[in-house]
């Protein structure tokens, strides 16, 4: 099965460590942190302020949040990075053969299992902010 990408989890992962310390927030850092390479990081960064929840500034080092943790959701975040076409997550096959009961058949049978699926997903993601992530966040790492 295809995963879904990751941008989704490194999205999480910056807006925590802003979250945290803003200061030393930098995409170098970040990208040490998420061991991936500072260019991705920086077009993920690209994508969180385009949808204005970060804001960064040439020259300085960090970044800063936008919007309070508290009223930024997952479902927020993962809209931001994650292109989905139409707003559906599941796409179907193209052209499948009309002559055929599957066939002509499939994309309807399944429509509504799979919209009720993404439903459930998206209740799930909207249902937790950032700031319930950097508290248990800390609570793991015991910061303050």
């Amino acid at each position: 099965m295809k995963k879904i990408s990751s941008r989704f989890s490194m999205a999480v992962h910056i807006l925590s460590m802003i979250t945290l310390d803003p200061l030393y927030s930098t995409g170098d850092r970040i990208a040490r942190s998420i061991n991936s390479n500072p260019v991705v990081i920086r077009r993920i960064m690209a994508q969180l302020k385009k949808a204005g929840y970060i804001e960064t500034k040439s020259g300085v080092a960090g970044a800063s949040l936008r919007v309070s943790p508290e009223r930024l959701t997952l479902l927020d975040i993962y809209r931001a990075v994650e292109s989905v076409e139409g707003n559906q997550l599941f796409n179907f096959h193209k052209d499948p053969d009309p002559n055929c009961s599957v066939g002509m058949n499939i994309e309807s049978v399944l429509v509504p299992q799979l919209t009720h699926a993404q439903m459930a997903m998206e209740h799930e993601l909207a249902s937790v902010t950032l700031a319930q992530i950097v508290e248990q966040l800390r609570t793991k790492a015991n910061v303050k």
